[in-house]
């Protein structure tokens, strides 16, 4: 099958183009002149890598008219940890989004894979599903919407069918140094205390790898529209913390931090509609992959 996949050099997308090369598919990554590929260093050559950005599909039009892509998953998206919710650069990654699909509808794209964010939902309602009114509150979320319904309203009349996997809380390999779960293993090698805010917020983690997977099942299954990709199981961001910690023998360099934090108090996906309609099913506990992503981590800033 050829495949497309944009954000291939990401932290999902990297793990998603490793798996379909696993699964025997043709994968053609469209990547910027100036990414950093150290996500997929050892992919890279059996990638078929199209050099090009969204943001000017005109120069990447031809290329992808002589693949043909019969798949596509939509990863790309302006993702700066800090800055990613509330930047206007959401506002031109919705507009190119909506062209590309437009265009490899064109050209005979059957399946299309978006990937949205489980903050479209109204997160006060706590567990989330498939039917939870949606109420996003930034900019990242609200564009994500908009490009769900953008997506909809295009597979409608053309002949190519769209799912539109909703990511909870993601963590594993390959993770941005400065999110929570690198953080605190980062600091924990060093011997660094660590303070954790908003610690008691209730949130749904779920590895990489089972991500990616979650994404592939559902590619390959007859879902469409909305799908949350999530454990299902809720946990405190202070305990996540704690069994780092834990694991790392270094517990006692844990501690809270008082912030006014505005943040949701509980999100967890119910994934009933991925399970039932996928047969997906997790590889990773928290235990486990915590203790996968902590061997990695460590072998990585080992070799720095």
């Amino acid at each position: 099958m050829k495949v497309i996949v944009t954000g291939a050099t990401g932290f999902v997308g990297s793990h998603l183009a490793r798996l379909l090369l696993e699964e025997g598919c043709d994968v053609h990554a469209l990547i910027r002149k100036t990414s950093d590929t150290w996500r997929i260093s050892d992919i890279l050559d059996s990638l078929h890598v199209v050099k090009g950005d969204l943001l000017q599909l005109g120069d990447i039009e031809q290329q992808l008219r002589q693949i043909g892509p019969e798949m596509c998953f939509h990863l790309a998206w302006y993702a700066v940890p800090g800055k990613y919710l509330t930047s206007e650069e959401n506002l031109k990654m919705l507009t190119a989004s909506a062209s590309f699909a437009s265009l490899v509808s064109k050209l005979g794209c059957k399946r299309f894979i978006g990937v949205g964010t489980c903050l479209e939902y109204d997160t006060s309602l706590g567990y989330l599903s498939e039917s939870c009114p949606v109420g996003p509150r930034s900019l990242y979320a609200a564009s994500k919407l908009a490009l769900r319904y953008v997506l909809e309203q295009l597979s409608a009349s053309a002949a190519m069918t769209f799912a539109w996997p909703r990511l909870f809380y993601v963590y594993g390999p390959f993770e941005s140094p400065q999110r929570l779960v690198p953080y605190v293993v980062s600091s924990l090698v060093s011997g660094k205390g660590v303070e954790i805010s908003g610690s008691q917020n209730v949130r749904d983690y779920l590895h990489v790898e089972d991500v990616a997977a979650a994404l592939w099942a559902v590619a390959k299954s007859p879902v469409g529209g909305p799908v949350n990709v999530g454990s299902g199981k809720p946990v405190t961001v202070q305990d996540i913390a704690a069994r780092i910690g834990e694991i790392m023998g270094r517990k006692d360099l844990i501690g809270t931090r008082a912030t006014s934090d505005s943040q949701p108090p509980f999100i967890c996906a119910n994934n009933s509609m991925l399970k039932e309609r996928t047969g997906w099913r997790p590889k990773y506990d928290v235990e486990r992959g915590l203790r996968q992503t902590i061997d990695w981590w460590k072998g990585r800033l080992a070799a720095i």
